[in-house]
């Protein structure tokens, strides 16, 4: 057999696994996972107690799952979970591995006796989160570090990512984006639960935490002239006085609708595609999956002003940098709606350059070129800028 037709054993590692109900993490463990198990390769996804509401459930989407405990507390609910699944790998060892975010790092000395190849999703610049103190961010900013040192090879999903790495250590990373899903044929029928009308709303999707800028655009809606309302989805899985602000400007204006988390998938498909823009405050994270979504979803889109959003968005975006700067936009796009719609078409023209099918073809690739050693393998570099460097 041609080591290209060869099908090969690939462990996905460090997320909370399969069916995704959390993050991009886990939305792409599935769309990648469920396509390379398609194309023939037996891929096992490690997964956290708790995830699946079936607890019996041994595959899903042809992916085999493996079950496993964790610590449920913020600083340690990752890395027990993920020490857990790497001592697995000992016994059970597969032919490549993909870890997913950097602050796995410290197994991954484990999977180096293993001797399986592995490379590490790096996810954005985790130090940067505002929730982590100076302990939290001295450590993930170790992980990273530690992460080129240990990592066969590195995948970064923007380029911003990967010109980071390539500063700060002098070390290459395989650019490797999300996909967009695209909602073109999704139905409004469900909005009417929520009071909604199609194009009749601005939309917010986001964990309330600092970087993700909930508050400034809720403080700037809140500013603003604006007609339509402005619906916000999500929660925060650790309740702090930043939850309480955003929660405190909202209730003393009647046109935002706050949500809470929505887990109902159908449900969140419709606020996407139907909204009359979609509002994103995300900062740190690299090609979020959220705004992906949105732009799939033809939502016009106002984005914070980063160089990851810019990196997405492009010329089919508009972008913020304080409460005036958003409820400025607001205003404008409910003054000119045709030209909002025409941003929405400009965005979802956008989401056909992030596709999942050549996605899984990148890591398909990656995992061949794991599993012949023609990668860069461990990079023993040190930081090349201070360790409190930006």
């Amino acid at each position: 057999m041609r080591e290209r037709d060869a099908r090969l054993s690939i462990a996905l590692v460090g997320t909370r696994g399969v069916p995704a109900r959390y993050g991009g993490f886990e939305t792409a463990v599935e769309e990648i996972g469920s396509r390379l198990s398609a194309r023939g390769h037996r891929v096992r996804v490690y997964c956290r107690a708790g995830n699946d509401d079936d607890a019996r459930r041994r595959t899903y989407r042809g992916m085999e799952l493996v079950t496993l405990p964790a610590v449920r507390r913020r600083e340690l609910e990752t890395l027990s979970h993920t020490g857990l699944s790497a001592a697995h790998l000992l016994v059970r060892r597969t032919d490549v591995a993909f870890v997913f975010n950097a602050a796995n790092a410290p197994f991954l000395p484990l999977l180096r006796l293993a001797r399986v190849p592995v490379a590490t999703h790096v996810d954005g610049l985790e130090w940067k989160r505002a929730k982590w103190g100076a302990r939290g961010r001295q450590y993930y900013r170790w992980a990273e570090q530690a992460s080129v040192r240990w990592s066969d090879a590195l995948i970064s999903d923007a380029h911003g990512i990967a010109d980071y790495y390539r500063s700060e250590f002098d070390v290459p990373s395989r650019y490797i984006p999300y996909g967009a899903p695209l909602l073109d044929d999704v139905t409004d029928d469900r909005l009417a639960e929520l009071g909604l009308e199609a194009r009749g709303y601005h939309l917010v999707v986001a964990r309330f935490e600092k970087e993700n800028h909930v508050l400034q655009v809720v403080e700037g809606y809140a500013r603003s002239s604006a007609r339509l309302p402005l619906v916000v989805v999500g929660s925060a899985p650790y309740a702090d006085e930043y939850v309480s602000a955003v929660h405190a400007v909202a209730e003393g204006d009647a046109r935002i609708r706050m949500l809470g988390g929505v887990w109902d998938q159908a449900l969140l498909d419709q606020l996407y595609r139907h909204a009359f823009t979609y509002l994103h405050g995300h900062s740190v994270g690299g090609t979020n999956p959220s705004l992906l979504r949105a732009i799939g979803a033809s939502a016009p889109t106002t984005a914070f002003d980063v160089s990851f959003n810019r990196e997405v968005l492009q010329g089919a975006g508009v972008y913020f940098s304080t409460p005036l700067d958003v409820a400025e936009l607001v205003e404008k796009a409910e003054a000119d709606p045709e030209a909002t719609r025409e941003r929405g078409v400009a965005g979802r023209a956008r989401a056909a350059d992030f596709d999942w099918d050549r996605v899984a073809d990148d890591y398909e690739r990656l995992a061949r070129d794991l599993s012949t050693r023609t990668v860069p393998g461990p990079q023993r570099r040190a930081r090349r800028r201070g360790e409190e460097g930006s």
